[in-house]
């Protein structure tokens, strides 16, 4: 293991998927201003917004076709726009996935927001090579997919890139960097590649470094936000939940904690529960920078709120970079309609047959919210085997999917219909029609994929 000595690099995380709060940031920033003053000399600190998932990227591909100048993270300007001006003022670079379909879009977008700020230009790169849309790309797809491609309307194709083009960026000045599909935990081995100067095959540092990511890359949810669970595991001030923030060391070990004066907690148990989030294989945690392994891993807590992770270790990076298609897939509708009081189960059952009935061509997945939705299954199994329960509050969801726009539009009309038609006492009628895109999933081989970075004019 070879390393800078430097001191440890702080980072803090300011969004955990595109939708979130975007008022987090303040309050990470304001730590790490106050983190910075007080700590050594030469202590660097980042902030990281993860903003993409597998369908959220395939809707910005539909926003950029209908504008040009769209297909980023539609929240960029809510959430950065609060803390742009200090960051720059208080050298704390920014990295993050906001770019999803049309990065170069996003990069202008925060130049023009650092004008309009009165803020010095920043230097901002874009990391690129993850979108897949060339046809000698598409033809290579089209050779792991085989006839699963054929015939489909494909929207977006993306491959899960990892944090060497980040970290180049980095090493060339950029303050900002803006990318499209990295993996998420990239966002924070980037810049600790840059900061300690790791070498890209020092797996030890480079597993640790992506756990440190995966405990960052939720957002909230090692703060205790999806750790929430009244009686049983209390979590005091979740309605201000802080974001976290990371210290990692030169050897790629780290300490979670989160921005002060915010509420939630750290943890060994909320460190844990993160550690263990999505994670298949906790020997093989498979990212595009390592094999990480927290088969030994342990926990320990420093201090109110700040916890200790040791024991990670790394292997070899995968030989082939994860890849998914997104494609239309037809429409899904969807319908709801109420039923209270006496018998109100019965009658939303009985609804459920009309339904089933009069959409002939339409398999219908039925849930009886308040009674059995949740545990219920697409096929109908769970609701034909459990007994009406009696509940006197229940709202019946119908939903279905068909490639022919027109049919999937039965279902809400017939929905609607159950006002006078019956059963009786039905109420508040919603349906909606929705495009439905689906995805499938190959790996492609690395050398396939060319990644790279590129400053940009601001």
């Amino acid at each position: 293991m070879t390393s800078i000595a430097r001191p440890p690099l702080l980072v803090g995380c300011a969004a955990g998927f595109s939708g979130d709060r975007t008022d987090a940031a303040g309050p990470v920033v304001d730590t790490l201003i106050a983190r910075l003053a007080q700590g050594p000399s030469g202590q660097r600190a980042f902030l990281i917004f993860e903003t993409l998932a597998e369908r959220t990227l395939a809707l910005a591909q539909l926003r950029r076709r209908a504008d040009p100048e769209a297909g980023y993270e539609p929240l960029l300007d809510a959430m950065l726009r609060p803390v742009l001006a200090r960051c720059l003022l208080h050298g704390i670079r920014i990295v993050s996935n906001f770019g999803a379909a049309n990065p170069r879009a996003a990069a202008r977008h925060i130049a023009r927001m650092a004008r309009e700020l009165g803020a010095t230009a920043p230097r901002i790169a874009v990391v690129e090579g993850d979108d897949l849309s060339s046809p000698e790309q598409r033809a290579l797809l089209r050779e792991q997919l085989g006839a699963r491609m054929d015939g489909l309307a494909v929207v977006s194709a993306n491959a899960y890139i990892g944090a060497e083009p980040i970290a180049a960026a980095l090493d060339a000045g950029a303050q900002i960097v803006v990318c499209g599909r990295v993996a998420d935990p990239s966002l924070t081995v980037g810049p600790a590649m840059s900061h300690f100067g790791w070498r890209a095959d020092d797996w030890t540092v480079l597993g640790r470094a992506t756990m440190a990511g995966h405990l960052l890359e939720c957002g909230a949810q090692v703060c205790g936000g999806y750790f929430a669970d009244p009686g049983y595991k209390d979590v005091p001030g979740l309605e201000r939940v802080g974001f976290p923030i990371a210290e990692i060391e030169a050897d790629g070990r780290c300490t979670i904690g989160k921005a002060d004066g915010t509420g939630g907690l750290v943890t060994e148990s909320t460190v844990k529960e993160q550690l263990l989030y999505e994670v298949h294989d906790p020997a093989a945690y498979l990212t595009p920078d390592v094999i990480a392994d927290i088969g030994e891993a342990q926990v320990a807590a420093q201090d109110t709120d700040r916890v200790l992770l040791t024991g990670v270790r790394g292997h070899a990076r995968p030989s082939h970079y994860k890849v998914n298609v997104c494609h239309e897939g037809g429409w899904l509708a969807e319908g709801e309609i109420s039923y209270a009081g006496a018998r109100a189960e019965a009658r939303a059952r009985l609804a459920a047959d009309v339904l089933r009935s009069r959409l002939a061509g339409l398999t219908l997945r039925v849930d009886l919210i308040g009674a059995l939705s949740l545990f219920n299954d697409d096929a109908g199994h769970a609701l034909a085997a459990t007994p009406d329960s009696g509940m006197r509050d229940v709202r019946l969801r119908v939903a279905a999917t068909h490639a022919d726009r027109a049919e999937a539009e039965r279902l809400g009309r017939e929905v609607m219909a159950l006002y006078t038609c019956g059963p009786a006492g039905g109420g508040g009628v919603r349906s909606t029609l929705t495009p439905r895109l689906n995805t499938l999933s190959c790996l492609l081989a690395r050398e396939a994929v060319p990644v790279r970075f590129e400053m940009v004019a601001p």
